[in-house]
């Protein structure tokens, strides 16, 4: 058997120490391309593969201090920096206790090894649609603080998203943290996948909801591999709120999720056992989110 390996192109590197300093070589250096990674996960094997434009310039982040933090607000909300690893927020104990969703959302996510040099933020900035972190951070409303030239914004994590691997940042921005605002009720995330974490979600599905006297008060639903970009299901959370638990609203909710769902044919799986998992899935996550609660 003959093996054949390829060698990575020929580009510029940096690691800067300070996070100014990263953003200040991405406007110092017009004309040239650059990406900019932080665990490297996608960047490195699309640049050794060629499915990506190869850049002129590769800036690792792994060298800049004190944004690998996944800090516990006093009023219930959560921060993650930019350089903290899936596992980080993964075993925080503030996830597990508070967001149990983003906790199985990034458990899912493959191996320990790849867990542990990978980043929720790069997860989020690759922007491919199975993104396993997206649709629980969705259903949580979260938001990215976006650092620029310009200053600082914040831009909700539902409008961050623009078309498969696209985002709404700029060349010389990055995502600096995830703030993830207090959340109620109960939440779950669920992937479907042929060898679980280690395999790209070919459909997922995060629920969250509050129920009060035996009714959906509040609901949000994350759908993840199924559209151009992760998506929450409007149409469907709308029909739930107000409406009493029940199989048969729960049946009709995921078929209105499943409509509100567009994927597409693919070596992983077709569009049409999409849609029909995407029923399956929203129902399954319903049931669990609405069990038990008062």
């Amino acid at each position: 058997m003959t093996l054949f390996f390829r060698r990575l192109p020929q580009f510029d590197y940096l690691k800067p120490e300070g996070f100014e300093e990263a953003l200040a070589f991405m406007q110092g250096n017009p004309g040239r391309t650059f990406r900019v990674y932080a665990g490297g996960t996608d960047v490195i094997p699309k640049i050794k593969r060629r499915t990506d434009p190869v850049p002129q310039i590769l800036i690792d982040l792994k060298g800049v201090v004190g944004l690998d933090y996944v800090t516990d607000e006093k009023g219930g909300g959560l921060r993650i920096g930019a350089l903290a690893s899936i596992n980080a927020v993964a075993e925080s104990e503030a996830v597990k206790s508070r967001f149990p969703m983003l906790h199985q959302a990034a458990f899912s996510i493959a191996s320990h090894q790849i867990r542990n040099r990978g980043t929720i933020v790069g997860n989020l900035c690759n922007a491919v649609p199975s993104a396993d972190s997206a649709p629980a951070l969705l259903c949580l409303e979260a938001r990215v603080l976006c650092a620029g030239p310009r200053g600082e914004r914040v831009v909700e994590l539902n409008r961050f998203f623009t078309g498969p691997g696209k985002t709404v940042l700029e060349p010389d921005e990055l995502v600096k943290e995830i703030q993830v605002p207090p959340a109620e009720g109960r939440g779950v995330y669920i992937k479907l996948s042929p060898r679980s974490r280690m395999d790209l979600a070919v459909v997922g599905v995060a629920a969250l909801a509050e129920t009060r006297d035996a009714a959906f008060s509040k609901v949000r639903v994350g759908l993840g591999a199924v559209a151009p970009t992760p998506i929450r299901a409007g149409r469907c959370e709308t029909f739930l709120e107000g409406r009493p638990v029940s199989d048969e609203v729960i049946a009709e909710a995921a078929k209105i999720a499943a409509d509100e769902s567009s994927p597409i044919d693919d070596h992983r799986a077709s569009a049409e056992y999409r849609r029909l998992m995407v029923e399956v899935l929203v129902k399954r996550a319903l049931r669990q989110v609405s069990s038990n609660q008062k």
